[in-house]
């Protein structure tokens, strides 16, 4: 058992015990337009339970000094070579005092966004979700540079990131929050629902990329850098991702591009990543109708999505166009309004999801079965009012059976 006593000091520093830690993560990498800053986030644990590295009793930084070959098995953590000096929190506690290029600002970025997404998952349940490596390993080790290897992974006791350079950009997939979101994504999915015993179900690994992609658009929709940006791009009118991708082009947001298709289950392959696609826009779609159906409830838009069978198809693109061409000045009057119904349509559907993995079964998890569990979480939440909707999503996605 790892024990980290507090720094003195710390506990009754700037922030107090159960305030949280102070951390600067970019919600996009810093070469996107809008996030070259990053932004301030409040970690759950307290000053004086982050210690230097960043490390906690969950989860550690190991930076190496030399090379390392990514980890596959039978090669496994804890990483036995020498390592960089730990990040070390400021006189408070904290560790917003690393700035960008800064000596063990990598460090600090890549604990915090793994932390940031656990954190929240955690919130949607209301308790600890365990490492499903544990008790064997007991925590999480992060690498947050692997130069020349253009990949993020995560396994039995670790997620490690790479970095490398080719004729046309550098990828750090330490300051890539998609990136690391989607990775823990993996581990948090797992941690609830653990492995199969045996053959996995026939949709296990496409339900894990969905889910994983979905717990990171989830992710980017707590910074409120992104909320701003998506709003203020979209005049609040994030109907426009229905149109050709056009939610995409006009927000710049990567995660929010996957979801941005009209895909059903008869229009993919088999294709682990490309059978994902319909699951994951479903549960996009899910978000975008409650968020409109809360902005008609308070009285800041006039179309109320249940009035449509299948908005998608029904709402007139050329509406969409005249919104977006607006007095833009008009938008502003509203904008914190439908930035709060953004946020509870966010936490909305993130709390059914990751309510819904209990009940999943590995060895027999299926498209109908996962969106059979969303649709009972969100009956018996928040979302109790919008399930028929959610319902709707997935059927015309053909992920339910018509009745």
């Amino acid at each position: 058992m790892n024990a980290f006593p507090a720094s003195p000091g710390a506990a009754g520093s700037a922030g107090g015990p159960g305030l949280g830690t102070r951390f600067l993560v970019f919600p996009q990498p810093p070469f996107v337009p809008g996030y070259e800053r990053p932004e301030v986030v409040w970690l759950r644990p307290s000053p004086g339970e982050v210690m230097a590295g960043p490390a906690d009793r969950r989860m550690y930084v190991a930076n190496p000094v030399e090379p390392k070959a990514p980890y596959a098995f039978p090669i496994l953590p804890p990483y036995p070579g020498r390592v960089r000096p730990p990040a070390e929190p400021g006189p408070d506690g904290h560790f917003d005092n690393l700035a960008p290029g800064s000596e063990g600002f990598l460090d600090a970025h890549a604990y915090a966004c793994v932390r940031r997404v656990l954190d929240i998952c955690e919130g949607y349940v209301g308790r600890e979700i365990p490492w499903y490596f544990a008790p064997s390993v007991e925590r999480l080790e992060i690498v947050p540079r692997i130069p020349e290897w253009d990949n993020a992974q995560s396994g039995p006791g670790y997620l490690e990131l790479g970095e490398s350079d080719d004729a046309d950009s550098r990828t750090c997939y330490g300051l890539n929050f998609d990136a690391i979101a989607h990775e823990v994504g993996h581990l948090v999915l797992l941690g609830e629902i653990g492995l199969p015993d045996g053959e996995p179900g026939p949709d296990f690994f496409a339900y894990h990329e969905a889910a994983a992609d979905f717990v990171s658009l989830l992710g980017l929709l707590h910074f409120d850098t992104a909320l701003d940006h998506i709003l203020r791009r979209t005049r609040g009118n994030l109907l426009i991702h229905n149109e050709l991708d056009r939610f995409a082009e006009t927000s710049g947001e990567r995660q929010v591009r996957s979801f941005s298709n009209s895909l059903r289950l008869s229009d993919v392959s088999l294709e682990v990543h490309d059978r994902s696609r319909p699951f994951g826009a479903a549960l996009f779609d899910c978000l975008i109708e409650v968020h409109q159906a809360l902005c008609y409830d308070r009285g800041l838009s006039d179309l109320d999505p249940r009035a449509f069978s299948d908005l998608r198809r029904q709402f007139d693109p050329d509406e969409i166009a005249r919104e977006l061409e607006g007095d833009p000045a008009g938008y502003e009057y509203r904008h914190f309004a439908v930035k709060a119904a953004l946020v509870d349509a966010r936490d909305i559907v993130g709390e059914a999801l990751v309510r819904s993995w209990r009940h999943l079964d590995p060895g027999n998890l299926d498209f109908e079965l996962a969106a059979d569990a969303f649709l009972l979480a969100i009956d018996r939440g928040r979302g109790q009012p919008f399930a028929a909707q959610a319902e709707d999503c997935f059927g015309w996605r053909e992920i339910l059976q018509p009745i």
